[in-house]
């Protein structure tokens, strides 16, 4: 019975960890959007004011770098939490003896 409820543990974490990774991915959204809003500003504002244009888009370009950086720390997390936790990991972190363990 121990055993039975030691592997529903370690599944229950496989499910949360893939969850996780699934929920980190998510901020990939959000930098799509923010993209998206600068460029729109950077039409309109070339709109309202042409003259500013090359100004403008250096401004562009730093605020699609800065979202993009951002946007690049999702896959990492993801990455982070999908392959540095493994199940032998999770057993010291639950303080579950290994089968091997003779007190």
């Amino acid at each position: 019975m121990k055993k039975r409820d030691e592997n529903d543990q370690l599944q229950m974490l496989e499910g949360a960890k893939l969850m996780g990774a699934g929920a980190a991915t998510i901020a990939s959204a959000g930098a799509a959007i923010g993209i998206g809003n600068v460029f729109s500003s950077l039409i309109h504002s070339v709109a309202r004011n042409p003259s500013l244009a090359k100004q403008l888009f250096g401004y562009a370009i730093l605020g699609f770098a800065l979202t993009e950086a951002i946007a690049s720390f999702a896959p990492m997390m993801a990455f982070l939490i999908s392959s540095v936790f493994r199940s032998s990991e999770i057993k010291v972190f639950l303080f579950i003896k290994p089968p091997s363990f003779q007190p």
